[in-house]
């Protein structure tokens, strides 16, 4: 079953187009320009993957949480083109999305994942990977970067003489504390949701018959907040 996967909660724009025999991507670096290059890059993996949206048996996408406008374009054009076509959608977390990207480059299989949420904090979430699937440990938060530290050691206490854990995401450039707080496994920053491992975690989900049809795809906010302060913008804080 072919799958077109979207994910826009970064500064990165990622799509893919394929199933478990392999995968046709797009990434790339856009900044805040999502919304203009979403759908001819859509387009040409599409065409690259020789298949069309008519042949598409599921639309998967990034829901967040990330950024605010990001993860609301990638469910619009979500839910545009599914209700063009009459195929289900696949909500994916984009943490998730996070971890499994980790499990495909290290092979690990305890994973907290922190990214950068601006304003002074973090997303935050944990999972184990067994029997073939993904369990949640901590659910999706936003936190200040010492509370993700203290929720994530107590998972590591919990846990004690088991397999270690590891934490991946950009949260660990903007607040590099993290790293070294507790007794990782592996380290590693330079780690992103992509449209790929969306579409990975799609699949198993739509074997499980875990979709929504597009009135019900919304994305994943664990932040309230959808503006900011006077002063918060002077600062160059951002959403």
């Amino acid at each position: 079953m072919p799958v077109l996967a979207l994910e826009t909660s970064t500064h990165w724009l990622s799509v893919a187009v394929g199933d478990a025999a392999g995968w046709v991507t797009r990434d790339i670096e856009v900044g805040p320009g999502h919304s203009g290059r979403i759908l001819p890059l859509a387009q040409e993996a599409l065409e690259e993957a020789r298949t069309s949206l008519k042949q598409i048996d599921a639309i998967a996408f990034g829901a967040g949480p990330g950024s605010f406008t990001g993860v609301r374009i990638a469910c619009g054009v979500a839910q545009g083109l599914a209700l063009g076509v009459g195929v289900p959608l696949v909500p994916v977390c984009s943490l998730l999305a996070v971890a499994e990207a980790a499990r495909t480059k290290h092979g690990i299989e305890r994973v907290c994942v922190v990214t950068d949420a601006r304003m002074r904090e973090v997303y935050a979430a944990a999972w184990r990977h067994q029997a073939g699937a993904w369990d949640e440990v901590m659910a999706p938060m936003v936190v200040r970067p010492e509370e993700a530290a203290a929720c994530f050691g107590k998972i590591i206490e919990a846990t004690e003489g088991e397999e270690a854990w590891s934490v991946v995401g950009d949260g660990l450039i903007a607040y590099p504390e993290l790293g070294t707080a507790l007794p990782w496994q592996n380290i590693e920053e330079n780690m992103r949701p992509t449209a790929q491992t969306v579409g990975v975690l799609a699949l198993a989900a739509w074997t499980r018959g875990d979709v929504v049809t597009a009135a019900e795809a919304v994305p994943l906010y664990v932040r309230q907040r959808v503006a900011l302060t006077s002063a918060e913008r002077a600062a160059g804080e951002k959403l």
